[in-house]
């Protein structure tokens, strides 16, 4: 007998085979400037157990000095964190390279400007990487539940 999820899509036993169907994803157009996009979720929880587990090793290690300060002020720190967390996966998706020499997770601090608007800021080993992508700026945006959160990155140029 059917699964709900499988009477409400009529796909079959599972999703897999649509999956697999996609073989590529589509070019991004020439003469666009968006050079990149990137997005990620993550569950609050995951940021909770790693906080409870490794505390300031695994702020320090993923979290600038600035985004730890920023969301240390607020009444519940964890969703904020995780939103910057999926931020900073976000952009090492944007740019093609994941997580390694060539990007690494303090490479990107999201900050908020003064109507609280997030930017996304990078070290200098990121603004050369940026700057190697032929981007001028990235674009984020951040949202999250008591369980969940979430980020878009789009590496844009200005011409």
């Amino acid at each position: 007998m059917p699964s709900p999820l499988q009477r409400f899509c009529r796909c079959g036993s599972n999703h897999a085979p649509y999956a697999q169907r996609v073989s590529e994803l589509p070019a991004i157009p020439q003469g666009s400037n968006v050079l990149g996009v990137g997005i990620d979720q993550i569950e609050v929880s995951r940021i909770r157990d790693s906080l409870d587990k490794h505390g300031a090793h695994f702020l320090d290690k993923i979290f600038t000095s600035g985004e730890q300060a920023y969301c240390r002020d607020k009444a519940d720190p964890v969703p904020h964190l995780a939103a910057r967390f999926a931020a900073k996966e976000a952009a090492s998706k944007a740019f093609g390279t994941g997580f390694g020499e060539e990007f690494g997770w303090l490479d990107s601090e999201v900050h908020n400007d003064e109507q609280g608007q997030p930017i996304l800021r990078f070290s200098e080993k990121g603004s050369v990487l940026l700057n190697q992508k032929g981007a001028s700026g990235a674009l984020v945006s951040l949202t999250h539940l008591e369980s969940i959160a979430s980020s878009i990155v789009v590496l844009v140029s200005s011409s």
